[in-house]
């Protein structure tokens, strides 16, 4: 059910208004000027506004402007008997979702009610989609380790200096690469992820520098690698320590030299690309075992950057828990449930081997199964599943 505010000093008009919209099936809200609309419009949610444009104390123009300072999204309904084109103008311009003059025609009205509130669903559903979708997430945290993050990120960023972002699985490796290309002067181009771990290591050439039609049984056409995807951008290699040593070779050439050549193909390519690499693995350790190339490693850590657990950043737990809480109820559309302070303490007393995606998760169940305010109890109950 939509909530609808009348505003006007004539209660004739309050009145008949009011009657009609509730036998429509909407909840309404009376204010008898302005002032008073106001005082209603901050204290409560409403759909849509239809607000008189002469009256006393604070008129239907100035009701618009204020209200647009407190929330520029309510559709807002201008209704008056005493208008001009030019004050309908006005109205719009300063926001107005439209302006009906007195008597106002029912169907009219009806429908530009409803054109109005499938607006203001559309706005409401196209912030949570661009929320959604948004480029990069937030990096939350206030603790040392974090903080010199995103101080080194500052700096390294707007450099084309290749990083290597070290740390254990689900740490937010892959957040730090991404703002590393958004405060970098190639945001206009492209980022590109290629998860080198979960690419059988007979197709990983093919997915990093493409193909020629023929080159190969499955190849029945020509494919453009992530290299020349990424051209311009930055080319991000997530666990670049699962990558096979002959696809190694090739990524360091294309480091040296700033060339690629595809699978089955003789020509090579020029292609201008940052390379950032992240991995959860110890590449000294690798480069010992002879699974990793030592050339390659210096070529890719001109600047390390590691991501500490979320064991070693508990003081953090607060305020990523509070935004996961936030993002995880915007998203199943419910109000934003609070936490207890000892709830919070046990979560920071959780070891978390899984780190912030974990904790992400258990949020999720919290948010799930708890009641509008999360107690230890839920807590407890919910940080493994049950058998």
């Amino acid at each position: 059910m939509s909530n609808i505010l009348i505003i006007d000093d004539e209660k004739s008009i309050r009145k008949t208004l009011g009657e009609i919209l509730s036998y429509e099936g909407y909840k309404i809200d009376e204010a008898i000027d302005g002032e008073e609309g106001l005082r209603k419009f901050k204290e409560k949610t409403y759909d849509v506004v239809l607000t008189d444009i002469k009256m006393p104390k604070m008129d239907g123009i100035d009701f618009l402007e204020k209200s647009r300072e407190s929330n520029a999204d309510v559709p807002i309904i201008m209704i008056s008997g005493h208008g001009t084109i030019e004050t309908a103008v006005e109205a719009v311009k300063k926001g107005a979702f439209d302006y009906i003059s007195k008597p106002p025609d029912l169907n009219r009205l009806l429908i530009t009610i409803r054109n109005a509130i499938d607006r203001n669903s559309l706005v409401t559903e196209a912030k949570v989609l661009k929320k959604r979708v948004s480029k990069v997430q937030d990096m939350i945290g206030e603790s040392p380790a974090i903080r010199r993050i995103k101080e080194s990120i500052e700096k390294v960023a707007p450099t084309d200096a290749r990083v290597l972002i070290t740390g254990e699985n689900g740490v937010g490796k892959e957040l730090v690469a991404r703002w590393l290309h958004e405060k970098s002067s190639r945001v206009e181009s492209q980022l590109v992820e290629v998860n080198c771990a979960a690419i059988p290591s007979e197709l990983i050439e093919s997915e990093l520098f493409g193909h020629e039609k023929g080159s190969f049984t499955s190849a029945f056409k020509q494919r453009i690698g992530k290299f020349e995807q990424a051209n311009g951008g930055t080319l991000f290699l997530d666990e670049v320590g699962d990558m096979s040593l002959s696809a190694q070779a090739k990524v360091l050439r294309a480091l040296q030299e700033g060339k690629i050549t595809r699978v089955g193909a003789d020509k090579d390519i020029n292609v201008d690309v940052r390379v950032i690499a992240a991995t959860n693995k110890d590449l000294l350790h690798e480069v010992e075992m002879k699974h990793f190339r030592l050339d390659l490693y210096h070529r890719l850590s001109v600047i390390l950057i590691h991501v500490p657990s979320l064991n070693e950043r508990r003081d953090d737990i607060d305020l990523l828990t509070d935004k996961f809480l936030e993002d995880i109820c915007t998203d199943y559309g419910i109000a934003k449930k609070g936490i207890e302070p000892d709830a919070l303490e046990e979560l920071k007393a959780h070891n978390w081997t899984g780190n912030i995606r974990e904790l992400r998760n258990v949020v999720e169940r919290l948010v799930i199964f708890s009641d509008k305010t999360i107690v230890r109890n839920d807590v407890i109950n919910n940080l493994f599943p049950k058998k």
